[in-house]
């Protein structure tokens, strides 16, 4: 299992092979993704990328965190698991019967 890398400060115009490419120096590059809105297919200007090995992960952080892409400063730091998501609806979880 690879380790996954958090990339912040991207510039919206780049694409998921563009961000692989600047990783892929640093090592083998399992997946890159850049998080879109889903409503209009726009970059949020974030992404992840998995890395084969941890060592090559901490290569790419350290090598990349803080440089600039496109005049953006990028924040790359080892990616937190996704908290898990609360709320929705707001009905409390109770039907609507008829007495």
């Amino acid at each position: 299992m690879g380790a996954k890398i958090y990339v912040g400060g991207l510039p919206y115009a780049t694409t998921e092979q563009q961000l692989s490419d600047l990783f892929a120096v640093h090592g083998a590059v399992a997946s890159a993704r850049i998080i879109t809105d889903k409503f209009t297919g726009q970059s949020r200007g974030f992404g992840f990328v998995e890395m084969s090995s941890d060592t090559e992960a901490q290569a790419a952080i350290t090598a990349l965190n803080g440089t600039q892409l496109g005049g953006r400063t990028l924040t790359v730091n080892e990616a937190r698991p996704q908290e898990p998501r609360s709320g929705g609806g707001g009905r409390g979880g109770f039907g609507g019967g008829r007495g």
